[in-house]
């Protein structure tokens, strides 16, 4: 842009001029002291670095920003240092991985810690999604979150959409540890209980599936769910199925909100500088170690296998239990698998009917892999079953051809999440056998569905498509 006609604006052409002119004086005065002259360039650049020399300490708040920013670099800094644990298999790809499930957090940190933070002026926030991986996340399921408090009433406006499943969780209070346990929470924004739900089909919506719920305050009929004195946030999830389904249109806002959000003061954002930092210091340190050390449903030590029952001292979690599962509207169980570069595995059980189960491949750090472009997660409706009523997945480096392959990205350890949809247990009996990538054909039935290379092609289309449409990307 080039405006030489504007009072308030020095074009670039008349930025250079100037410099030129000082430069030039600079010669003059120069000569006389025997110094050379600066360069057009250079005479610029100084220019500029007289504009912006720091004056901190002009504000009386700056020492405290400026020690908040020192604080929350460290915190970064401490997060950084943490994707070379030895929970993180030392292989370029790995590593890669690792630093890119801290970047994509460093982008929503403050999105969380203080874009969305105002429960007096709250949004609806899709915390997970292609470019955004967190806390074990389903490749299948859009995930939001609002904050709100006890004291406010809420209304949520939109459209159910056609989503196969999705319910609104109201969550409580975040303790230190979790009662009852000598466990320590899941980092923030996770690790509190949840305290009443409402699911989709519970909904009374209009003909075309708009509806309004209120949240908090006097109970409205059937599209309301109460809050309490501990209430701090709602936790949305939409889990899909077909690739056609619509995803849930969802606003929010609170009841009476009559004046514009009110500008950050300094402490604020010193507030959310701690806050973020904290979130990405805890992010790198309580994944995957938190969930091996507590997780209910998750057995790192007899890897490449599906635990068959809750860890018995997580069995009455107040956070992460069965009753508290029942709420989320899922129960869910891990398995750490490691494969070495010539090995795949076959993932057998029983197919269950109607029941709405859901899988995805996550890497170390509990993100789930590129679902966007490859094949890592299955649902019901994705799913060939063999003629003998079982469902096997391959899952492998490489595609192996077949229609049910479970892509690794090239990782040679992750986790798998097995999710059942409102049922009160998870415990499908999964039957999984390691075995070298040659032999894979040996041990397929000859009936099992297989795809030719531009069948692929176009299934991965029909999954590019779809998560644009679930995420409006």
């Amino acid at each position: 842009m080039d405006d030489t006609n504007s009072p308030s604006f020095m074009s670039r052409r008349a930025f250079v001029a100037a410099a030129g002119a000082v430069g030039a004086a600079g010669a003059i005065t120069g000569a006389a002291a025997a110094e050379p002259a600066l360069t057009e360039a250079a005479a610029a650049d100084k220019i500029v670095a007289d504009l912006v020399k720091s004056n901190l300490g002009a504000c009386p708040d700056d020492q405290a920003l400026d020690a908040a920013w020192d604080e929350f670099c460290r915190n970064l800094q401490k997060a950084g240092k943490q994707i070379f644990k030895t929970t993180n298999p030392a292989t370029p790809a790995m590593r890669a991985d690792g630093f890119r499930f801290l970047t994509q957090n460093v982008s929503q940190a403050f999105a969380l810690g203080y874009e969305t933070k105002d429960t007096k002026y709250p949004v609806i926030y899709t915390f997970c999604s292609p470019y955004n991986k967190l806390g074990g996340d389903n490749a299948d399921c859009v995930y939001q979150q609002a904050w709100i408090d006890g004291e406010s009433v809420y209304k949520i406006s939109g459209n159910r959409g056609t989503v196969r499943f999705f319910n609104i969780t109201v969550q409580g209070v975040r303790p230190e540890m979790q009662p009852g346990t000598q466990k320590p929470s899941l980092m923030d924004p996770f690790g509190d209980i949840p305290e009443a739900t409402i699911y989709g089909h519970e909904l009374q919506t209009e003909w075309d599936g708009g509806f309004e719920l209120y949240i908090g305050g006097p109970k409205r009929g059937p599209n309301w769910v109460p809050t309490t004195a501990h209430t701090r946030k709602l936790f949305i999830r939409q889990y899909f199925d077909k690739w056609d389904e619509a995803p849930a249109l969802l606003r929010i806002e609170r009841v009476g909100m009559t004046t514009p959000r009110p500008v950050p003061t300094p402490q604020d954002m010193e507030k959310a500088m701690a806050w973020a930092g904290r979130f990405l210091s805890r992010l790198t340190a309580d994944f995957p170690d938190w969930n091996y050390a507590y997780s209910a449903g998750m057995d790192p030590v007899n890897i490449n296998k599906f635990p068959t029952t809750r860890r018995k001292n997580q069995a009455s979690d107040v956070a992460y239990g069965a009753a508290t599962d029942k709420l989320r509207g899922r129960a869910a169980i891990n398995m750490t698998w490691k494969l070495e570069p010539d090995e795949a595995m076959i993932i057998e059980f029983d197919d269950p009917g109607r029941i709405f189960w859901m899988l995805t491949n996550m890497g170390v750090f509990m993100n789930s892999m590129d679902y966007l472009y490859r094949p890592i997660s299955y649902t019901p409706s994705r799913t060939k079953v063999d003629k003998d009523g079982k469902i096997r997945f391959v899952m492998s480096h490489d595609d192996p051809g077949y229609h049910n392959w479970i892509d690794t990205s090239g990782f040679v350890m992750g986790n798998i999440t097995s999710r059942n949809i409102l049922v009160p247990e998870m415990y499908t009996d999964y039957r999984t056998k390691v075995i070298k990538r040659a032999k894979v054909d040996a041990a397929m039935p000859a009936d099992s569905a297989k795809v030719t290379p531009e069948q692929r092609s176009q299934l991965m289309l029909e999954r590019f498509h779809a998560i644009h449409r679930r995420y409006s990307l």
